[in-house]
Formats: C-alpha cells, sequence, structure tokens
C-alpha cells in the first residue's frame, strides 16, 4: 500500500505547471517516514503543500488545480505554498529543475 504522502505527491506532480515539489526555506516541509522522507508534503491538522512552479504558470490557477488534486484524495483542508518559480525545460536539452536544498 503506497503512502498518503507519495499519493498526494504524484497528484501534485501531475498538475500542470508543477515543476517540482519544494522543502521550503529550511527544508522543514516534509513528511518523514520510516527510512525515507517526502519533500513538500505535511500532513497534520491540514495538508501543506509546497512546489517550485514553472516561470508561465497561471499561479492562482495552478494552485487552485493542486487544491482539488489533493482535496480528492482527504477529507482536510489543502494549502499551497509557491516556493520558488523556474524555466521551463525543453524536452531534449538534457536540463532538468535543480532540486531545491534540503
Amino acid at each position: 500500500m503506497r503512502e498518503p504522502a507519495d499519493v498526494i505527491t504524484a497528484a501534485v506532480l501531475a498538475v500542470p505547471g508543477v515543476a517540482a515539489m519544494h522543502a521550503g526555506m529550511f527544508g522543514e516541509v516534509a513528511t518523514y517516514l520510516p527510512g525515507r522522507r517526502v519533500t513538500g508534503v505535511r500532513i497534520g491538522d491540514a495538508v501543506d503543500i509546497h512546489i517550485s512552479l514553472i516561470f508561465d504558470a497561471p499561479v492562482r490557477d495552478t494552485a487552485a488545480a493542486i487544491r482539488r488534486a489533493v482535496a480528492a484524495l482527504t477529507a482536510l483542508p489543502v494549502n499551497v505554498t509557491i516556493e520558488d518559480v523556474v524555466p521551463p525545460v525543453s524536452p531534449g536539452d538534457g536540463s532538468a529543475h535543480p532540486e531545491p536544498p534540503p
């Protein structure tokens, strides 16, 4: 069985405009599981989602799409924070979005 944080991460990353999950300014946004952590998702009284957004993606629309995607998976309130804006990656250019520091 997949962990809720993994399911939520997959749903968030499937939203157009989301470049990556983000650990927050000091790496504090994560769900800690045995032997690993799921960056960018914190589940408590609410689900906190922190992401890096692709530069040309509409901020409010993308955040609303993330809220809808996660709300379909949980009854908890969903909070979305855009931590960073990154340039789009051209297909085949070999570059990737850098991971934010832990």
